[in-house]
């Protein structure tokens, strides 16, 4: 299954989470804008992959889970949910270390994999995870889930900076729908 279909299907909890909260047309209007410019980006084509649709649904739901339980964690703790998220980084360090072990004893000799290693770690799992503690703790719900459509846009635009990647007119079209729903979206009060 191509891997834009399943980042496709993982949008849908955050879609449906944020439909959920939507109180105004001025919301919904942003949502289905936010909406199309994610599918622009991601695209969607039909799979005849079975399980692999069937894992992709059950990762929708389980980044839904993830939403809500992290709002809820967020609203209840302010910033002790930073502490509650490194706590839970731990036990999740704990339970995946020893399915990794044998790979990682080959280069334990070698600090610069080790450093790369925990530069992976650090930019892709503690820095995102308390930028959403953080916004969580602050955003409603369903405008946190609105502002997740901004993921694939900034994902181009990384291409395009980093990767020197041309964007496409449809790419293009994508970022513009994305940043004009997030724009028009208002926080309820």
């Amino acid at each position: 299954m191509p891997l834009a279909t399943v980042a496709a299907i993982e949008f849908v909890a955050a879609i449906v989470i944020a439909l959920i909260g939507v109180r105004t047309f001025r919301n919904v209007a942003a949502l289905v804008v936010s909406t199309a410019g994610v599918f622009l980006l991601l695209g969607f084509q039909a799979s005849g992959d079975g399980l692999g649709v069937l894992l992709a649904i059950v990762n929708a739901v389980l980044f839904g889970v993830y939403i809500l339980l992290g709002h809820l964690v967020s609203r209840a703790g302010g910033a002790s949910g930073i502490d509650r998220l490194g706590a839970a980084m731990l036990v999740a360090f704990l339970v995946a270390m020893p399915i990794g072990i044998a790979e990682v004893l080959p280069v334990l000799g070698e600090p610069a994999l080790i450093l790369a290693g925990v530069g992976v770690g650090v930019t892709s799992s503690v820095i995102p995870y308390i930028c959403d503690q953080l916004a969580m703790a602050r955003l409603p719900r369903a405008t946190f889930a609105l502002m997740l459509t901004l993921l694939p846009a900034i994902a181009v635009i990384v291409g395009i900076i980093v990767l020197a990647q041309a964007p496409t007119m449809v790419e293009i079209s994508g970022i513009l729908l994305v940043a004009i729903g997030v724009g028009v979206h208002k926080p309820a009060a």
